[in-house]
């Protein structure tokens, strides 16, 4: 291109890379007078962003040369460059309305927005990208109050600093909500989903462009990357007292009702357009009815008790259903009548789950109501203590859950905070010497033993999973009891599993997950996930190197089924995807030697299923959860015990279990059911400490878990060859074929449904197995899953009553004949575990995921490995 050409308003192209690719993330690059800067900032962009998919769009307000400085310069740049030139005319709304237009003609799915001046370092604006393409987030802010982020020198002068973060905190005190889980909403340095942003709504002034974005868009998922800010490369600061004036008039002006409230019919106006009330109003006025319910509930007491003479306690549970009525009708006619839906099932719904809630909490409140009596306290006066203790709660409670708006959902900032801290130190872990960060020293025990020297490192369970993944822990994981395998040495576990502290001391008033990206060699990447309750919470760091390394805390750690299904499921996952196998969420069967898995969304009544198969009709179990499967059509067994929900009991077949067993699984069942996850997952949307929650739940009503030989009889099958499977779903009856593609498809949305509850979401784009990041992770179980369907017939079929155990042995007995009489290989006569036995394996491995070690029969027909003489470890 010529660089003596002037640019007009269109978008023009500065050069003409090749191979062309077409990017999926824009640097959108606002300049005025930068001349002195481009030349540099191109020359840094080419190597901080070499093998990401991005183009850069400079978005040009300039008076001098800049524009023919950047044509003249771009040929040299191996990254696509374009340039929009605005006249002086056409350059409405400064530094924003630039953003803006870059923006729009963004070509990729994300746009970045950094300066030119090199105060935003380009590697950090490339840690910024490849957090935005790899996590499942719409905005990412560089931030430099969090993790290693400094203001460094790029703030000249005490005053600016002190002026920065003023107004930083200034900014969040007026939108405490909107803000929350962001450190810096005023950074320069940010990234945004262009399909998540509606830019008809933005209109910015000034520089402070990621304000508006975040207070426009509160549903937004926000991560956050932390940066050293640099010193200014050349060129002049733009800031200024008009500018201070024009951030202010922006201030004022989001900070309207009428701006800052979304459109019709999504957030602070109901459908009935009457006006709901904000938080701290609700709280005031729950208040005024629970007052006024005291006094009810009071003279209700002193009727029941003194007129009636009914025994105190018989007293004050009556007392609590008048109460209750009398706060239900002020509630729905004064508190929360602009929000929900006044139809008369909602508001039957409602009163049940309110009388509902109130006596649950009288559980609570009648011990505390007959401790004040003993202690010599008034009747009545006990009854207003006791009601005033649970006040917290009842609203919380009915806040969160009886009345919870239709518009949380969309409008409610991710009650987790994610940070990516380059170069940090895991919170509460002590700072590494310098010897240990050098790069030639070799790894080094985790920084929790150099903390705790008194703590046992010894890993008391170990696990072999399919041959494939060994896992070392020092809590019992009831999950993998059938893999136990203490013949692996604990030295040569792939995933190890530790209790200790984690985390900083004190309470933090967010759940806040931290990843700190590795360098290599002794520093792997870490994940960091910290609750509301400081180190009394359920807290856990992900070491992610060779091996695994987790740490978890005494809490969680007495919660084993939370530490498997919420953290070490998901790191056995991906291990397995690595070395050529998947842990697909599937159950499967042998039915007369035909090998049947069965996949659906969560809840549908797969276990049911499942025991009905195999107490019926005599089939083989190996997994009702997870199946480890391969890309050649053969299912391993993975028989974690069974989890029975309400409505599973029916299915259950068994005379062992005794009339106590019967009572506490049906207790357990109604629980750990469809609708007490519902409960949980709606929990998991609100800033509580949902794992400290789970795992507590979790501690006093223990999961109904059962082990399948145990609930109905039947017997255990190693291993099988898939040639039949069916995608159970509710609804009207009906039975159709499902192409592959699209099997693929389900299968990996069925499979994702079960790693829904929190925290898998955040710290699953960090895990890194054998060099594979988790895009190309998720690429390769894929390409399994394809794989392990190509020779497996599959059909969609629904049933409305649960019958799709009287369905699938008719469907298999029609199509047999067919078939010819095939059946799937039989693993009788082969020692159990059965995963490798001397000479070839019975069921062809893919390459490279065979045991480093092999697995030898002994005559008690256990695997164990050979150690160095022949000896068994």
């Amino acid at each position: 291109m010529d660089g003596n050409r002037t640019l007009r308003t269109e978008c023009s192209e500065l050069n003409a890379p090749r191979p062309l690719v077409r990017p999926r993330l824009t640097l959108v690059i606002p300049t005025r007078n930068e001349r002195e800067s481009v030349p540099l900032l191109l020359r840094a962009l080419e190597p901080a962003f070499g093998g990401l998919p991005v183009e850069i769009l400079f978005v040009d307000d300039s008076d001098d040369d800049t524009p023919a400085t950047a044509a003249r310069h771009a040929p040299d740049c191996r990254l696509p460059v374009r340039m929009i030139h605005r006249e002086g005319g056409a350059r409405e709304g400064g530094l924003a309305g630039a953003v803006l237009a870059g923006a729009r003609r963004a070509r990729g799915e994300w746009a970045l927005v950094m300066d030119a001046d090199l105060q935003h370092p380009p590697e950090a604006a490339a840690a910024l990208a490849r957090t935005a393409l790899g996590h499942g987030v719409d905005i990412v802010v560089g931030t430099r109050y969090a993790g290693s982020g400094s203001t460094g020198d790029g703030l000249d002068g005490p005053v600016r600093r002190l002026v920065s973060r003023g107004s930083t905190l200034l900014t969040k005190a007026v939108f405490p909500r909107r803000l929350a889980g962001v450190s810096d909403p005023m950074s320069g340095l940010f990234a945004f989903r262009t399909a998540a942003i509606d830019m008809d709504r933005l209109s910015p002034l000034g520089f402070k462009v990621l304000l508006e974005l975040l207070v426009r868009h509160p549903g937004a998922r926000v991560a956050e990357v932390s940066y050293r800010f640099a010193p200014r490369a050349a060129g002049t600061s733009k800031a200024s007292l008009r500018e201070g004036l024009r951030f202010l008039r922006h201030l004022a002006r989001l900070r309207r009702p009428t701006l800052a409230a979304p459109r019709a019919g999504e957030g602070r106006h109901s459908v009935t357009g009457r006006r709901d009330l904000g938080t701290t109003a609700r709280f005031l006025a729950f208040g005024l009815v629970g007052l006024s319910g005291i006094a009810v509930n009071t003279a209700a007491l002193w009727f029941f008790h003194t007129v009636a003479g009914l025994q105190h306690l018989l007293g004050a549970t009556l007392a609590t259903q008048v109460s209750s009525l009398w706060n239900f009708a002020l509630l729905e006619t004064l508190v929360y009548r602009g929000g929900r839906s006044g139809d008369k099932r909602a508001v039957l719904v409602r009163g049940i789950a309110f009388l509902a809630l109130n006596n649950l909490l009288l559980l609570g409140r009648l011990p505390l109501l007959e401790w004040f009596v003993d202690s010599g306290i008034g009747l009545l006066t006990a009854n207003v203590l006791s009601l005033v203790a649970l006040f917290l709660a009842r609203f919380l409670f009915s806040d969160l859950l009886i009345y919870r708006r239709r518009r949380d959902a969309g409008a409610r900032r991710d009650p987790v905070r994610v940070l990516v801290a380059p170069g940090s130190v895991p919170p509460g872990s002590p700072a590494p010497s310098p010897a240990a960060t050098a790069p030639d020293t070799p790894a080094t025990e985790p920084a929790a033993s150099t903390s705790h020297p008194k703590r046992p490192r010894y890993l008391t369970y170990r696990y072999d999973i399919a041959g494939t993944v060994t896992i070392g822990s020092q809590i019992r994981l009831p999950e993998l009891e059938f893999f136990r395998a203490q013949w692996v040495p604990p030295d040569s576990c792939d995933i190890t599993v530790r209790v200790g502290d984690v985390g900083r001391r004190f309470p933090r008033h967010r759940a806040v997950m931290t990843e700190i990206p590795g360098r290599g060699g002794p520093q792997p990447t870490t994940v960091q996930y910290e609750e509301q309750l400081g180190r009394l919470g359920a807290n856990f760091r992900v070491d992610i190197g060779d091996p695994i390394d987790v740490l978890v805390s005494p809490l969680l750690a007495r919660s084993p089924h939370v530490v498997y299904t919420n953290v070490l499921e998901a790191l056995l996952r991906f291990v397995l995807v690595a070395r050529g196998r998947m842990l697909l969420h599937s159950a499967t069967v042998e039915l007369g030697g035909t090998g049947v898995m069965l996949s659906a969304l969560t809840d549908t009544g797969k276990t049911s299923t499942i025991l009905r198969l195999l107490s019926e009709h005599d089939g083989r179990f190996l997994s009702d959860d997870m199946t480890v499967v391969d890309a050649t059509g053969n299912a391993l067994c993975f028989p974690k015990p069974l989890t029975i929900s309400a409505h599973t009991l029916h299915a259950v077949r068994s005379d062992d279990l005794t009339p106590h067993e019967w009572r506490r699984l049906q207790r357990q069942s109604r629980l750990h059911s469809k609708e007490g996850r519902s409960f949980a997952f709606t929990l998991a949307r609100h800033n509580l400490p949902i794992m400290c929650v789970n795992a507590v739940t979790q501690i006093l009503v223990p999961p109904p878990k059962y082990a399948v030989d145990r609930l109905v009889s039947c017997r255990l099958s190693s291993a099988v060859k898939v040639t039949e499977l069916f995608v159970i779903e509710r609804g009207t009856p009906r039975l159709s074929d499902l192409g592959h593609d699209e099997t693929v498809d389900r299968l990996l949305v069925n499979t994702e449904d079960a790693y829904g509850f929190p925290p898998f979401r955040y710290f699953a784009p960090a895990i890194t197995v054998d060099g594979l990041d988790h895009a190309r992770l998720r690429s390769r179980e894929r390409d399994v899953l394809s794989g392990f369907l190509s020779g497996v017939r599959t059909r969609v079929l629904a049933s409305d009553r649960f019958g799709w155990a009287d369905e699938i042995p008719r469907l298999l007995d029609a199509d047999r004949p067919a078939a010819g009489g095939r059946s799937a290989p039989q693993v009788d006569g082969h020692p159990w575990p059965h995963w490798m036995p001397e000479g070839e394996s019975p069921l062809p491995l893919p390459s490279g995921a065979l045991p480093p070690h092999p697995a030898l029969r002994t005559d008690s027909g256990a695997a164990h490995e050979r150690g160095p003489g022949g000896r068994t470890p």
